[in-house]
């Protein structure tokens, strides 16, 4: 990294002097790396080895601790998980939960996907609607199954475009078109249809 890198991603400032005041030691050169860390990318890293030695210390300088001192942050562990409970807290950012990954999904499939239907360009649409919303990046694996999904539904919403578009007794004419031949009579007279789509449900009444 060069000192313009250094001095754009890692200066403590604002009110994160404050944050990081009553700390000591090992501690407090922890938490600094995690908020400056966290308020650049919007996540935690996920070990020391993400961790630049050339920012370790220039922040080290910043909070005046020596730089060696980080060999004795525990990464793992109540302390670490408090500092970023606290981090969080501060900087108004919330876990993302089962239910803020669903929803994601969906509005992947509805407003990216229709465009994008490259995977590693989904995912940084993904990413950068994480921060808007303030919500931390699950692990990766989960993004990748949020995209993922993201590119299965996406497949679906031109069809239900379309599907919400037609009536009662178009959809019955396009089911009898492919039931079986037994069947086919009785579809003629089924109303409403409801149709099922990577679990969305369409009601088709009159």
């Amino acid at each position: 990294m060069d000192e313009d890198e250094l001095i754009d991603a890692w200066t403590i400032v604002g009110d994160e002097p404050a944050l990081i005041g009553g700390k000591r030691g090992p501690t407090r050169l922890g938490f600094a790396l995690l908020l400056r860390f966290y308020t650049e990318r919007g996540r935690f890293p996920r070990g020391r080895a993400e961790v630049p030695d050339e920012a370790i210390e220039y922040v080290a300088r910043q909070v005046g601790v020596e730089r060696t001192e980080i060999a004795f942050y525990d990464w793992s562990g109540s302390t670490i998980e408090h500092h970023r409970a606290q981090i969080r807290q501060a900087l108004g950012f919330r876990e993302c939960t089962g239910a803020g990954a669903d929803a994601l999904t969906w509005w992947l499939a509805d407003h990216v996907t229709q465009i994008e239907r490259s995977g590693d360009r989904v995912r940084d649409h993904l990413l950068a609607e994480l921060r808007r919303r303030k919500l931390e990046p699950p692990t990766t694996g989960r993004i990748d199954r949020i995209v993922a999904s993201g590119l299965s539904r996406g497949e679906d919403v031109p069809f239900d475009k379309v599907l919400s578009r037609l009536s009662t007794e178009v959809v019955a004419k396009l089911v009898a078109l492919v039931a079986r031949p037994a069947t086919r009579a009785a579809s003629w007279r089924v109303a409403p249809q409801c149709w099922r789509r990577s679990g969305r449900i369409r009601a088709m009444s009159a």
